[in-house]
């Protein structure tokens, strides 16, 4: 083994996937792209990092919902290209030709490109850490979208897509697994 920079340790469990997140904020909606995510156990909860420097951080503060979209790693340079400008001076959705679409319990908007979208209510701000814990409260996907290879970064700029699933090992962990899932 060689050593790593201490600096480069993130970039190998960078959280993934690439989601978007949908805001709504005086009307106004708006896509975020973000790659530190997490799931907080087999609850419908979540957590998510941003801060002051993303336009998303004040919707998710003052309206505190949004939509956690889930697109294709097909969508890659797309979803790159919305993290790379600011909602503060663009339409986002027109920009990248995206179809927002009504939810049923947040103003934010679904996104129909994306193959799953998560309705969430902010239930927390750790603001020392800028994060947000989220109470998904609606989920949606597109059976019809079979294209489901996930984006994940690597946070050096480089990022890679999931390949096939393995499900033969699903029986070790059958006790382990909440009843439903």
């Amino acid at each position: 083994m060689q050593q790593l920079p201490l600096s480069k340790a993130f970039t190998l469990i960078e959280p993934g996937p690439v989601v978007l997140i949908g805001t709504n904020h005086k009307g106004k909606n708006n896509i975020m792209t973000i790659s530190w995510t997490m799931v907080c156990d087999f609850t419908p909860q979540f957590a998510l990092l941003t801060g002051d420097w993303n336009f998303s951080y004040q919707a998710l503060i003052k309206t505190k919902e949004c939509v956690i979209s889930i697109p294709s790693a097909s969508l890659a340079k797309k979803v790159v290209q919305i993290g790379a400008c600011s909602g503060a001076d663009i339409d986002k959705f027109a920009k990248f030709k995206l179809n927002p679409l009504k939810a049923r319990f947040v103003k934010a908007p679904l996104i129909k490109e994306c193959f799953a979208n998560i309705e969430c209510k902010v239930i927390a701000h750790i603001k020392k850490h800028n994060i947000f814990i989220l109470d998904g409260i609606c989920a949606w996907i597109d059976e019809k979208n079979k294209d489901r290879k996930l984006l994940h970064a690597i946070g050096d700029g480089t990022f890679t897509a999931d390949g096939r699933k393995i499900k033969n090992l699903r029986s070790i962990m059958k006790d382990k697994l909440p009843m439903g899932v």
